[in-house]
């Protein structure tokens, strides 16, 4: 079956969430059961099942990776994928391009940081709606087929001549027949008559609005008690209008804030017994859950700073894959006091660490924090939890609940100290 015009993530999602995932073949179109393969270093080709279609594998998607577009072929192995650690992650990549070089073959599977595989894996499942590294769609393809019926470009009632319709039609026309395609109108449909047959760019109209809009909020109190009736003055007649500037600087996506956990073995909080600590108030020790997942992602609402959104925190025990510009979204760093697990951070040394993010650590009730934690000052808040009985099991951690609202407490205070609002607010550092 020949590739068709519809978008080959927008297909991937949509096999996914009707459980009819696709598969790789060696051929376009796939006839022999032999086409198909699971091996993406011999596969050429994606086939999809109701309807069928079939995509090549280095077609490029909306997908982008600094500045590049990855193609389907690096999609697919991502999703694959999606439930090995990153070193296992990267170490099949690593191995499939080898194959491809030993076979002389210009494909090459390209390695998706952390961030980005976890926001790939996240729309293809249907839990996001938006990504930041996919583009969007360039436009209705409907649309843009009724503009062109509508400016004559395409489809219609042709009003040439007769002997041109017969080219187009294959036959001669009637004159008279003719004669009626002549008296006719071309017409569109709802599509090009709502848009027209070329883009139209109203962004003027919404910095006109939004001139208005800034004026009916309520402004800031003056120190003066002048109740001047007199017309705004030039400079605040500029600051109204430059306003619709300003709201154009904000990114139309508020970012994750990352919380880092410690990856040593005596930690008592680690990605296996994480998510039902800070999400549930219940601690479990480590070794009561199997997960074997290296990034995972919780809700929380904080009053403070969005009262509506709840923001989505990113938790991850290593910062191996971080780009620069995520240190800036770091705003918790769980640990245990040892220092070794500051070797592949921006800031090694514990007391510039902890002056640029919280520090946290929680231990057993009733035992002494350890002296190089109370070394690292106000940084570094301390919590306690009772120590695991398994007679009681979780009915018996009433008490953990507190705990994490204390934690949580101290995470919303540092992060609206830091400036972060309800469209981010991460600093540069």
């Amino acid at each position: 079956m020949a590739t068709a015009g519809l978008d080959p993530l927008l297909r991937l999602r949509q096999s996914i969430a009707a459980n009819d995932p696709p598969f790789t073949t060696t051929s376009p179109d796939p006839t022999p059961a032999s086409d198909a393969t699971e091996n993406l270093a011999t596969a050429t080709h994606l086939q999809f099942d109701n309807p069928q279609q079939s995509y090549s594998l280095d077609t490029p998607t909306r997908f982008v990776s600094s500045d590049r577009a990855v193609d389907l072929r690096s999609i697919w192995f991502a999703w694959q994928k999606k439930d090995v650690a990153i070193p296992d992650y990267i170490a099949s990549a690593q191995q499939l391009n080898e194959e491809f070089a030993a076979a002389h073959s210009t494909s090459k599977v390209q390695n998706l940081v952390f961030v980005e595989r976890l926001d790939l894996i996240t729309w293809l499942e249907g839990a996001s709606e938006e990504s930041e590294y996919i583009k969007g769609l360039e436009g209705d393809a409907s649309a843009t087929r009724s503009a062109q019926v509508a400016s004559g470009a395409a489809g219609g009632v042709s009003t040439i001549p007769s002997s041109a319709a017969g080219v187009r039609t294959g036959k001669t026309i009637d004159p008279r027949l003719q004669e009626i395609y002549n008296g006719e109108r071309r017409m569109g449909d709802r599509n090009s008559v709502l848009r027209g047959i070329k883009p139209t760019d109203f962004s003027h109209v919404r910095k006109l609005a939004e001139t208005f809009l800034s004026r009916s909020r309520p402004s800031k109190p003056h120190s003066t008690t002048a109740t001047s009736t007199t017309h705004p003055s030039s400079s605040q007649t500029s600051n109204l209008v430059s306003l619709p500037k300003q709201a154009k600087n904000h990114p139309s996506r508020r970012p994750d804030p990352i919380i880092l956990l410690s990856p040593s073995a005596s930690s008592l909080l680690r990605l296996s017994n994480i998510k039902s600590f800070l999400s549930d108030g219940i601690y479990m020790p480590p070794h009561t859950s199997t997960t074997a997942a290296n990034i995972l992602h919780i809700s929380r609402l904080l009053p403070g700073i969005d009262p509506h959104r709840p923001l989505r925190f990113i938790l991850v025990d290593t910062p191996e894959q971080f780009k620069p510009d995520y240190w800036g979204r770091v705003v918790a760093v769980f640990t245990t006091g040892q220092t070794w697990q500051f070797k592949g951070y921006k800031w090694q040394h514990p007391p510039d660490l902890f002056k640029e993010v919280l520090g946290v650590y929680v231990g057993w009730r009733g035992e002494d924090v350890p002296p190089a934690v109370r070394g690292w000052g106000r940084g570094v808040v301390s919590a306690a939890v009772e120590k695991w009985n398994p007679g009681q099991g979780p009915q018996g951690r009433w008490r953990d609940r507190e705990v994490v609202e204390g934690i949580w407490t101290r995470i919303e205070e540092w992060m609206r100290g830091k400036g972060w609002g309800k469209e981010g607010g991460m600093i540069a550092r």
